[in-house]
This record gives C-alpha cells, sequence and structure tokens, in this order.
C-alpha cells in the first residue's frame, strides 16, 4: 500500500469540504472518515469509536510510549459563499474553519504510519465538536482515550494569514482561553406613555454593556490584555411598549487561565451591582467549558520549534498569541503538547463565508510534520 498522493489527498479535502456538520453532528463526515481509515493497512491498526469520535491506535513495534495526534472535524454554520465547484452541500454548513484541511492532514499522517510501522505507539484522535461543545473535554472525560492515553501531543491549525505551507508556533500560550457569557435581564413591561409604572430592560441592558467594556480597560493589566466582546442583544417588541426582559449574550477572551477567571469574576460583580440598582432580576451564566488557554509545554514545543527551524525545507515562522479559542488548551491541560499552525495563504479570515485555504499546503505540512513525529519516535535523529 503506498503514501496517500498529494493529487488522493486534495480529492478527500474537497470529499470532505461538501460534508461539514455541526458538532456531534458528524455523522457523514464520521463514516466517511471511518471509509478511509480502513483503506489503509490494518497490520498494526486498532480502531475504537465513540459517538463521532474516531481514535485510531497504531501499534509500535516496541510501544515504550505513546505518542498522539488530534484533529477536529466538525463545522460551522455558516453559508458557503466560495462559489467553488466543490462547495458545501449541506445548506447553511461549512468548513469555514479549515478542519476539511486538518482531517486531511491527519489522514495523510495516519496513512504513513500505517504503512510504516513506528517504534513506539501512536494514536490519532478525530474530535468533534470543537466549535460548540467542548469536543476535547467531553472526549476526555468519556475514558475513550485511557487505554491509549498518549505521553505527548500535537495538533494543528491552518492559519490563513500565513504563508502556504509554512509552519507556525511559539512557546507559552499559542490561543486564548474563552468563555460564553449568557444573560437574563428581568423588569417589568408596560406603556410607553407610562415609565413610572415599568422596569425597563433596555436601559438596563444599556447600562450592562456600558458598564463590562470598562473591566478590559479599567481592571486588566493592559500588558496582559484580554477580550469582552458582546455580540448579541435583543429586547423589546415595538417601539411604544416598554421592554421587561432583555438577552444579552458575548465572550471573554484571555491568554491565563488566571485572568480569565479575573475578567468572569468582574462580570459577575457588575451584574449584580445593577441587579441591585435597578431592581430588576439578572441571571447570569458564565460557561468556559473546554475552552482553555491552549498553553503549549515548554519542553516540548522547544523540541518542536528547534527541528523546524533546523529543517532546510521547512519555513518556520515565530508567532504572536492569537485572542482565537481552541479545545486542544483542554487537552494540552491534560496531556503535555504543542499545537502549531499550518499556513493556507488566505485572503479570507477563518470563519468567512469566503474562507478558501490553498490546498498546497496539505502536501507541504505533510512533509513538515511527518519527519517530526518520525523524530519523536526516535527513528530520525537530528
Amino acid at each position: 500500500m503506498k503514501l496517500l498522493t498529494e493529487a488522493q489527498l486534495i480529492t478527500i479535502r474537497r470529499q470532505l469540504h461538501q460534508i461539514p456538520e455541526i458538532g456531534l453532528e458528524e455523522h457523514e463526515t464520521h463514516a466517511f472518515l471511518l471509509q478511509q481509515i480502513q483503506q489503509l493497512p490494518q497490520d498494526f491498526l486498532t480502531i475504537k469509536t465513540y459517538d463521532t469520535a474516531i481514535l485510531v491506535h497504531v501499534q509500535g513495534k516496541i510501544g515504550q510510549r505513546t505518542i498522539g495526534y488530534r484533529t477536529d472535524i466538525d463545522g460551522l454554520p455558516v453559508t458557503e459563499a466560495t462559489g467553488l465547484p466543490y462547495a458545501s452541500k449541506h445548506p447553511g454548513k461549512m468548513h469555514a474553519c479549515g478542519h476539511d484541511i486538518h482531517m486531511t492532514v491527519a489522514l495523510g499522517l495516519l496513512s504513513s504510519f500505517a504503512a510504516q510501522q513506528p517504534e513506539n505507539n501512536f494514536v490519532f484522535i478525530f474530535q468533534p465538536a470543537e466549535e460548540n461543545a467542548s469536543g476535547g473535554k467531553r472526549l476526555y472525560e468519556s475514558g475513550a482515550l485511557n487505554e491509549w492515553l498518549p505521553d505527548e501531543i500535537y495538533g494543528l491549525h491552518d492559519n490563513p494569514q500565513l504563508p502556504t505551507g509554512a509552519i507556525g508556533c511559539r512557546m507559552g500560550t499559542l490561543f486564548a482561553g474563552t468563555c460564553e457569557i449568557h444573560i437574563t435581564l428581568t423588569g417589568k413591561s408596560g406603556h410607553a406613555a407610562y415609565p413610572h409604572l415599568a422596569n425597563d430592560m433596555v436601559v438596563v441592558g444599556a447600562e450592562l454593556v456600558t458598564q463590562l467594556q470598562t473591566i478590559v480597560s479599567r481592571n486588566v493589566d493592559p500588558i496582559e490584555g484580554a477580550v469582552v466582546t458582546l455580540g448579541h442583544f435583543n429586547a423589546g417588541t415595538t417601539m411604544n411598549v416598554i421592554a421587561g426582559t432583555a438577552q444579552i449574550d458575548g465572550t471573554i477572551r484571555a491568554l491565563t487561565q488566571k485572568m480569565n477567571r479575573h475578567v468572569q469574576e468582574r462580570v459577575r460583580q457588575i451584574v449584580h451591582g445593577l441587579e441591585v440598582m435597578y431592581q430588576c432580576q439578572a441571571d447570569l451564566k458564565l460557561e468556559q467549558g473546554g475552552y482553555l488557554p491552549v498553553e503549549n509545554n515548554p519542553e516540548l514545543t522547544a523540541n518542536f520549534i528547534d527541528f523546524m527551524k533546523q529543517a532546510p525545507d521547512v519555513t518556520f515562522i515565530e508567532t504572536q498569541p492569537a485572542m482565537t479559542g481552541e479545545d486542544f488548551g483542554f487537552l494540552l491541560s491534560k496531556i503535555p503538547g504543542t499545537m502549531f499552525w499550518l499556513g493556507v495563504d488566505s485572503p479570507y479570515a477563518l470563519h468567512s463565508d469566503h474562507m478558501a485555504p490553498h490546498e498546497a499546503a496539505i502536501q507541504i505540512g505533510l512533509n513538515a510534520i511527518e519527519p517530526f513525529l518520525r523524530y519523536r519516535d526516535g527513528q530520525v535523529t537530528q
């Protein structure tokens, strides 16, 4: 069995691109991936599934330790506008974050290790629900990984701002930890002509939005930084009725878990203060789930960066931390490892309905990542 060729990998990527599914609903994607994996040599492979997750264990010759590689498999609720001949066939859903690229690279790596047995064990994790339901946390806490728990783990995210095939990484935090904010305000509705008989939640909500914006400007060390974004505010039904309820939703982003908790506490204090001030009911939910900061392991990341810098055909770029979230952070809180960028050189950002990664990045990325994993396996020295 030959390794998957670049042409085959591009075909696989385009097939995956056409069938995006929302987290925990990736049934067609799951079936397609299983079909591809089952076509590989099976001599060293053991396949296990959990819901829509797929775990593939590659038995090493000596098997003294286990190296993990994770890819996410879900799409986003985005209506694709690329106009590509292989655009999404699922209305209102798109691989706008490049997880089709992630899966294809993982399949390419797996095909290599299925064809050439490693010295140590490998486990390839095809993980659902990165975008919406803390899939990494769910999978870890299910116990599905227990017997194959890696000693170290790696994963990538595509980056439209980096040159095609470039590898980007940094010591410390790569991505922020995130936390969802959900606030329901309840007062008393009434006629617009009699405001004294009502308790207006538009006024309270507007005040709350303004006050929450002071957290970053006045409670966060500017050297550290954080983000509080309120992206949804809904209140009222018509112009002459005072709104008795309001719904506000947003997100917190911070590069350390300590800062994330600090911002969460200030949100609680401000919401409670306005609840007392305006004599209304404020129900606050802060949901972080598994979206912890992606904090790369110092020793393994230094090793990764050193390898990539010395590799003759690799373009390595030391990147800045990003305020995007990734549930790989939860796995890194349990297993030492490294997340890195793979450049795909697109003019459109992640989550854009025009996102169209450069497919040449797949093979270029494999040419960089596979030797590194062999090196970690001990078959390649440097």
